[in-house]
């Protein structure tokens, strides 16, 4: 069971005698969080025996409504199956204006019912144990990118920037701007403290390329699902936090046409037993398990682009020098590949991994990275040659990054079946096609801006 230890609960309890109210949540296919407000007489419960969970939970279109095609919601008779806390997860949120308190809990793979298998921390951790049967243990580390926005929408309707410190709402590109960062000071520094209490390793912050866009680094894991647990609850608190300051923070792959889209960067590599970096070596393209890794996430890109870009908005990002890859590339300290080897010390060689939209489940999109790498060193894969200079003009493989073919590749994969299991893939394929339907059929702004008068 993974619950925390009911003594550390009780104590918790104790030493916030102020909370009535405890969020329990589970995160869907979707990277939604998803659950119910809990007394703080029943978390204690929660621990020792689990919460009772529906199985539709994990067959929710982003909207939230349910997709009977997943088979997990007539189909099963939406049964409950039994989620447990994580160990480390239940922590205050002193900003709230009542007090609360959030803990996270996940599907038990024996007694959570038949939705367990689509469960996406259950999925990663499916994937993780696949390569530790082979003596591999994953080391990640996610980099988000994301927009801070004005909690109010502009004249038009559409969202803008935020005002920094100084009253000024900025409208060009600032990368690297320190005067960028010191206009959202006051959120920066609560978001740290907040990281800090809850155990979240929240490092660098730079100011990205476009206006209001930021992006704050998380220490490298040498545990795939403590990793993306962290990053998940990291991404939760951002909004939280956001919402307190009177501000909106967008994950959004694009949402702003003219400006730079959103990733989530994956940094990611190989330890044994020992702990020692599998993708060690003094070459900076790095060792041949690293090269044969880097050979298998290109190979397994269509299979898995679903994940990596799950929305429709998604495809958006991807365009020509935009820092959003096109090709299947891969490179040394080069952003403008798929796969970049960032430069540094022998010692701490990995590759960073440039496809996901900041939109993407953190658990699934691990999950689907490390199957893609583990593919390639199972089957002894070798790399094309890394690219050197622009990526964008290189002679390689186009990424196909439109919505329904990535629907189709993910449903057909024999890749996906065998790394996230059946369950898992027919559910988010099934998924995806009902929110495909729903986007196809809506008719709204720009069809108007574009065909009313002209069709």
């Amino acid at each position: 069971m993974n619950a925390d230890p009911a003594a550390a609960v009780e104590r918790f309890l104790a030493a916030h005698p102020e909370l009535h109210l405890i969020e329990a949540w589970v995160v869907d296919p979707n990277g939604v969080p998803r659950g119910k407000w809990l007394h703080r007489e029943e978390v204690l419960a929660c621990c020792r025996h689990g919460r009772a969970l529906p199985a539709s939970l994990m067959s929710l279109s982003v909207h939230g409504e349910d997709v009977p095609g997943s088979g997990l919601v007539w189909d099963v008779g939406d049964a409950d199956g039994l989620a447990f806390p994580l160990a480390g997860s239940l922590h205050a949120l002193p900003w709230r204006r009542e007090a609360r308190a959030w803990l996270q809990l996940a599907l038990d793979p024996e007694r959570g019912g038949p939705a367990a298998a689509a469960d996406p921390r259950n999925v990663l951790a499916r994937v993780q144990r696949q390569l530790q049967a082979d003596g591999l243990q994953p080391v990640l580390a996610a980099e988000f990118e994301f927009y801070l926005l004005d909690a109010q929408p502009g004249a038009d309707g559409a969202p803008q920037p935020l005002r920094l410190a100084d009253g000024r709402r900025p409208d060009a590109p600032a990368v690297y701007d320190l005067d960028e960062l010191a206009g959202v000071g006051e959120f920066l520094s609560s978001l740290y403290a907040a990281c800090e209490a809850h155990g979240l390793p929240a490092r660098t912050a730079i100011s990205e390329y476009a206006p209001g866009q930021f992006e704050i680094t998380l220490e490298h894991r040498a545990d795939a699902l403590q990793a993306m647990d962290e990053a998940v609850r990291y991404k939760r608190l951002v909004k939280d936090l956001a919402r307190h300051h009177g501000l909106r923070a967008c994950f959004m792959a694009k949402p702003f046409a003219q400006q730079a889209g959103s990733g989530l960067h994956l940094h990611a590599s190989l330890a044994d037993a020992g702990g020692g970096n599998l993708f060690a070596a003094d070459d900076p393209h790095g060792s041949p398990l690293l090269q044969q890794a880097v050979a298998g996430l290109l190979a397994t890109a269509a299979d898995f682009l679903l994940v990596f870009c799950p929305h429709a908005n998604s495809y958006r990002r991807f365009r020509a020098e935009s820092y959003a890859p096109l090709k299947l590339t891969w490179g040394v300290n080069n952003r403008t590949v798929a796969v970049r080897v960032p430069a540094g010390p022998a010692s701490s060689r990995h590759l960073e991994h440039r496809l996901c939209g900041a939109d993407a489940n953190p658990y699934l999109a691990a999950a689907a990275l490390l199957a893609g790498m583990h593919h390639g060193i199972r089957a002894g894969l070798a790399p094309p040659p890394a690219v050197h200079g622009n990526g964008y003009a290189a002679a390689a493989p186009v990424l196909r990054a439109d919505w329904t073919s990535a629907i189709d590749a993910f449903a057909a994969s024999a890749h996906v079946a065998a790394s996230f299991g059946e369950l898992a893939q027919r559910t988010l394929a099934a998924i995806k096609r009902h929110e495909l339907a729903q986007w196809q059929g809506e008719v709204g702004a720009q069809d108007w801006r574009w065909y009313l008068e002209r069709a």
